[in-house]
């Protein structure tokens, strides 16, 4: 989750998409909005869901246009062939 809140921070779309579970990974990942920043990453829990699976609930802080933006999610992510892969977000409650 770190390595990619800072392919995220330095806008390292390839790195994203090749650490991202090929069943959900999209096409493409957009760049991000002219004057975006981003401010920290919290890792508020990890748990182990199985054997090679896993969930990481964080908080990404940004600001954009002098707005600031939290991005809080639980995100699902699989281990194939020894690395881990961002799979999905799941759903509130999940």
């Amino acid at each position: 989750m770190r390595s990619r809140y800072s392919a995220f921070v330095l806008d390292e779309r390839e790195y994203l998409l090749a650490t991202w579970h090929p069943d959900t990974r999209p096409a493409c990942i957009e760049p991000p909005e002219p004057g975006l920043q981003w401010l920290g990453l919290t890792v508020r829990r990890t748990s182990m869901t199985g054997p090679d699976r896993g969930l990481v609930d964080f908080v990404a802080r940004s600001k954009l246009g002098g707005r600031a933006h939290r991005l809080e999610e639980v995100s699902d992510f699989a281990r194939e062939g020894g690395r881990w892969y961002y799979v999905k977000a799941l759903d509130e409650g999940a």
